[in-house]
């Protein structure tokens, strides 16, 4: 079939828990959204306890980092960093510089996570500065009498409301804000910027009586587990998802004729990007990493779909 997948259904199916599961297996850029008090930023904060322990190599990198900007190094040895800026924070402090050009936060997230709270509050030429490291994992100052460049291969996540109030789509509160008003909020997120975020899922409110259910959850050691794994398949093929070139990417994937041809027309009615495209083929892998597969089936691409729809509604 070539029908569009329930985008509702499938919203709903996968829920945020599954998303960061995937972020922290294929080192994909994740986005929560939803209204205040969902739990968006205690998410974001279980993303190193899942996250594998630092190689030797990695460790050396980023203790390198850490000497550079005048950083104690014992207390965070082999540990993963776990940068979170405040969103006034300006695009020297993010990026680095300065008349002697030292790290900033996206160097000090290096092998790291960067987690942007209150994503729209940050100045768009901020935001917009985080492009290029994005894709080429690294930092370049050029000063007059010298250049500089820093590792930055980090994995953002960030979280935001839906709207200046927060309260777009929450049951518990009414929005007030105006069309106008949200447009402009959400418009402070331009596309390519949402292009390079992987994973966007909205983290709705719950009722009371879901919260107050005890309901059995996962241990960060098991999920864990199931990262590594996948993680170990990954590096088999030479690079993680997330970083895997496009011909590489296709290669691992090996879709058959008609689940490419399904995926091209399903990707034209959402009017997602090449970049999307090659964005959903990743996190579709480490879907099937995750359960084991070879190559994703047509499940893990209608998930992957699943996951790019924060960004289709963002961007009108």
């Amino acid at each position: 079939s070539t029908s569009l997948p329930d985008l509702a259904e499938v919203r709903g199916q996968y829920q945020a828990r599954r998303a960061l599961e995937a972020a922290a297996a294929g080192s994909h850029n994740l986005l929560f959204a939803g209204p205040p008090g969902t739990g968006k930023t205690m998410l974001a904060s279980r993303l190193p306890g899942i996250l594998p322990p630092l190689t030797d190599e990695e460790a050396l990198e980023v203790a390198a980092v850490r000497s550079v900007s005048g950083l104690p190094l014992d207390a965070e040895w082999g540990r993963r960093p776990f940068r979170a800026p405040h969103h006034t924070a300006s695009a020297v402090a993010l990026v680095g510089g300065g008349s002697k050009p030292r790290p900033g936060e996206i160097s000090l997230a290096h092998h790291g996570v960067l987690f942007l709270d209150e994503l729209p509050e940050f100045s768009r030429h901020v935001l917009e500065v985080m492009r290029e490291p994005m894709e080429s994992g690294q930092i370049h100052i050029a000063r007059a009498s010298h250049q500089r460049r820093f590792p930055a291969r980090f994995q953002l996540v960030a979280a935001m409301n839906p709207c200046p109030c927060g309260h777009l789509g929450d049951p518990r509160q009414t929005c007030h804000c105006t069309a106008a008003q949200i447009q402009r909020y959400q418009a402070r997120l331009s596309g390519p910027l949402l292009d390079r975020i992987d994973l966007q899922v909205e983290v709705p409110a719950l009722p009371p009586e879901q919260l107050t259910a005890a309901t059995p959850g996962e241990s960060s050691a098991v999920v864990r587990r199931r990262v590594v794994s996948a993680r170990e398949r990954q590096l088999m093929r030479g690079a993680l998802n997330a970083h895997l070139a496009g011909r590489e990417l296709e290669a691992a994937c090996d879709l058959s004729v008609a689940d490419r041809t399904w995926l091209a027309q399903v990707l034209e009615r959402l009017r997602l990007s090449a970049r999307a495209y090659h964005r959903v083929l990743r996190v579709a892998l480490t879907l099937a990493d995750l359960a084991g597969e070879p190559k994703p089936a047509r499940e893990q691409l209608i998930e992957a779909i699943g996951y790019r729809q924060l960004d289709r509604l963002l961007k009108g």
